[in-house]
């Protein structure tokens, strides 16, 4: 294994990866928005929004991700939506990440015994305070972990944007190994990159879990 080769090559592959924190954490911003309109919509009074809400997760749980940002990429320009590669990996990445999100935030809200809704509603807590108050709180530790193993799922997804030029981890891995036809140090050396990543964020859901949980089993 030519350590040198890794060596020299660390710079290039940690400005990646920082592209690819980047684009993960901008898709994973805006998706737990989507994810959280979604779930109102989802609870809605109005069996359209609701018709709307399912429809739109089916289609994006049914479809894989590599063929929707194929599709809004090279397909968008046909109806006038044109995006930078960039651009087009948030948007895809946050609509994408926000179907399954949604479903994860809707299941922990669901998981807490409908008796806490009624004593709530029952004591003159409206319907938000009794959501904001009773709970979310409650819900929070579930929702943490589903919400961190889609970020951790995520990052990887964003391997994908690769294949529409943006110049993240996996992209720039290919680039090199076409120049120093070493795909060995160069594959090696960006797996233990996005190693790196997926631990710190698996560190940080902990952080937020530890922190939502803390009065739990008071």
């Amino acid at each position: 294994m030519d350590f040198d080769l890794m060596i020299d090559i660390t710079p290039l592959l940690v400005k990646a990866a920082w592209v690819t924190v980047d684009i993960s954490a901008r898709a994973l911003f805006f998706g737990f928005i989507i994810a959280s309109a979604l779930v109102a919509m989802r609870t809605s009074r109005i069996p359209p929004v609701r018709w709307f809400a399912r429809a739109y997760i089916s289609v994006v749980r049914g479809t894989p991700y590599f063929v929707q940002l194929l599709l809004v990429f090279y397909g968008g320009p046909a109806v006038g939506l044109r995006l930078d590669p960039f651009t087009c990996g948030v948007v895809v990445g946050a609509f994408n990440i926000g179907a399954y999100m949604s479903e994860a935030i809707r299941g922990a809200i669901e998981s807490v015994d409908s008796g806490q809704n009624e004593a709530s509603r029952s004591l003159g807590f409206g319907r938000l305070q009794t959501l904001q108050h009773i709970i979310l709180p409650q819900a929070a530790g579930l929702m943490i972990r589903s919400v961190g193993v889609l970020a951790i799922i995520l990052v990887k997804n964003s391997s994908l944007v690769s294949i529409i030029s943006v110049i993240e981890l996996t992209y720039q891995a290919q680039r090199l190994i076409g120049s120093t036809y070493k795909p060995l140090e160069v594959f090696t050396l960006s797996a233990l990159m996005y190693i790196v990543i997926i631990y710190a964020v698996m560190g940080i859901v902990e952080f937020l879990y530890r922190r939502a949980t803390r009065y739990a089993f008071l």
